[in-house]
């Protein structure tokens, strides 16, 4: 376990009294939900699903929900949660990618909300989640616009001061997905040393081809 997953771990406990965080989860769960219209004959993989906040918006309304994340303190919130909701189809799974695991495979719907700045190789992640997806399946992705290093309060653990769209979005058709559309998923109000600050995250969403 590297040092970014034990800061994940302890942060697990915690993490969903964070009000900016839930809004920000809620707010890219239904942008996913417009983007790629979930339904009951779909299995769906939610990388880094860290407590479930995106994840949980989901997995009512399709047939499966695997969630995915290198930090076990974060999956034990998530299944406590998806079991007092009463969620039987939501499972979970630790992979630790940089670690040499890898991901489960087959999916209809791949979403993954707030991670690709937390991982050095965002390409490479991509092609991996695109091997993740079936043919026709989709691809959501959610992240920050380009931010300056000022979003995080702390910045260990971050490898991107968010992400280009054009930059994500070739990634993407370099792994299979075509009719890739981007919008404004939410924008984060957050106070600074100049004032309030504002941060907007896009989300991405392609369909992978047959």
């Amino acid at each position: 376990m590297n040092e970014n997953q034990k800061n994940f771990d302890a942060e697990a406990g915690t993490w969903d009294e964070d009000p900016g965080k839930v809004k920000l989860a809620g707010e890219v769960a239904q942008t996913i939900i417009r983007a790629a219209r979930p339904s009951r004959d779909m299995d769906v993989l939610d990388f880094g699903c860290g407590t479930g906040l995106v994840a949980l918006h989901l997995a009512p309304l399709v047939r499966s929900l695997t969630g995915v994340d290198s930090s076990s303190g974060m999956l034990a919130v998530f299944r406590a949660k998806a079991e007092a909701q009463g969620l039987a189809n939501v499972t979970s799974s630790l992979v630790d990618l940089e670690g040499g695991g890898e991901l489960p495979r087959g999916f209809d719907l791949v979403v993954c909300s707030m991670t690709l700045h937390h991982v050095p190789d965002v390409p490479g992640l991509i092609l991996k989640l695109g091997a993740s997806t079936r043919p026709g399946g989709q691809l959501c992705l959610a992240d920050l616009d380009p931010e300056q290093g000022r979003f995080h309060s702390d910045n260990i653990g971050v490898f991107h001061f968010g992400l280009e769209r054009d930059l994500v979005a070739r990634s993407m058709t370099e792994a299979g997905f075509a009719d890739i559309h981007q919008e404004t998923a939410s924008q984060v109000e957050k106070p600074g040393p100049e004032g309030v600050q504002s941060f907007s995250v896009f989300l991405l969403s392609g369909r992978k081809g047959t």
